[in-house]
């Protein structure tokens, strides 16, 4: 895994703010959201761990820049708000913001194609073209109820170890990237291969298989792609001003 220190470095917190915020409404705007439940956090450059979060009891499309409250790896408020946190995203978002120094936001979601393939016990199928460029970045964690608790973090860190994917059976998913961008982007890649591989099941027939060295190329190339082009941004920020362009005209 090839580590950064801080890989938010240079953003402001304003500027954090602001792109959160925007992705919380895209997530909406696609269809992912779980009424006012599940989370999407950045954290926050510094030594402190702090990340900023969703308030809850709002509906994504309701989170601001203003409002997103910012918290410490245990789910404490560090500064003032009306608002407060869903105690559920705690023990995951906290966790990995603690100790995996590569990522600067985590997205967790219940979206009906990943929750499917979670609770029919199948793993994400690499046979696809965007399976196939999450090809070895999957782990797998075993349901042990809602994330509440902290005897449960070090279990679900275990689980995710240096992957970027963690799916969470008989749940749905987290993913986690250096910054917002990446992220939303792996988000978009899980979700894809997920509907794919639902649509896949419904058609008779066997699927066809990849062969292995060609899964692993594929991943290496979209990796590579990743840590060399702003193609990220420029996709986030194209979502952003479609999503504002559709509700601007409806």
């Amino acid at each position: 895994m090839n580590i950064k220190a801080d890989p938010l470095a240079g953003k402001t917190e304003a500027e954090l703010r602001a792109q959160l915020a925007d992705f919380y409404h895209l997530v909406s705007y696609l269809g992912w959201t779980e009424l006012i439940f599940n989370h999407i956090s950045v954290r926050v450059p510094g030594a402190e761990h702090a990340y900023l979060v969703n308030p809850f009891g709002l509906h994504y499309d309701e989170v601001t820049p203003e409002n997103l409250i910012k918290v410490g790896t245990d789910g404490r408020k560090i500064e003032d708000s009306p608002h407060n946190a869903n105690p559920a995203g705690f023990a995951l978002h906290g966790v990995i913001h603690e100790h995996r120094p590569d990522v600067g936001c985590v997205a967790h979601t219940h979206t009906t194609p990943i929750s499917a393939i979670t609770m029919k016990g199948f793993d994400i199928d690499h046979d696809s073209f965007y399976g196939a460029q999450l090809f070895g970045r999957v782990g797998y964690h075993t349901f042990e109820g809602i994330t509440l608790y902290d005897e449960e973090r070090a279990r679900m860190l275990a689980s995710l170890g240096d992957k970027h994917v963690l799916v969470l059976k008989n749940h749905g998913v987290a993913v986690c990237e250096a910054d917002i961008p990446l992220t939303f982007f792996l988000l978009w890649t899980v979700q894809r291969a997920a509907e794919i591989q639902c649509a896949a099941a419904g058609i008779p027939g066997p699927n066809t298989i990849l062969p292995e060295e060609v899964k692993r190329k594929c991943a290496a190339d979209a990796q590579a792609l990743k840590e060399n082009a702003g193609f990220a941004t420029l996709l986030f920020d194209a979502m952003v001003r479609k999503m504002k362009m559709d509700r601007a005209g409806s």
